[in-house]
């Protein structure tokens, strides 16, 4: 097992940075992918980016490709959302997954384990 724990979401005015952070605890893993994903009211949830253990591989979602950016620190088994430039759309509960199989990284059914979210609000 392997839990996850988001911190870092606030409220913000448009055009502010925001930094939110995954600690991963339990069983270890030395293949797959670290994932944000995040999920506005009255929508489905969206893969936001993701990160490879090795943090050679990044991958983003169009809409903030540029603005955020992830990253990780394996010896603090943790892993790092900086957001940049957040718009009002940006709005949402966002969360953390770890994916250990095989599978489209940026598919939300592919992870196995998940935290339990923090609310990111950006005021216009």
């Amino acid at each position: 097992q392997v839990q996850l724990v988001e911190s870092g979401g606030g409220l913000v005015q448009a055009g502010d940075s925001l930094r939110l952070s995954c600690a991963a605890s339990g069983r270890t893993y030395s293949s797959g992918y670290m994932g944000w994903f995040r999920q506005a009211p009255g929508k489905e949830r969206e893969f936001v980016a993701a990160i490879s253990w090795s943090g050679g591989l990044l991958t983003y979602s169009d809409s903030v490709k540029g603005r955020f950016t992830i990253s990780r620190d394996n010896a603090k088994n943790t892993v790092y959302l900086q957001m940049n430039t957040l718009k009002p759309e940006d709005t949402a509960v966002y969360y953390c997954a770890v994916k250990t199989g095989w599978g489209d990284e940026k598919k939300d059914y592919n992870y196995d384990y998940w935290g339990q979210g923090t609310q990111v609000t950006v005021s216009s």
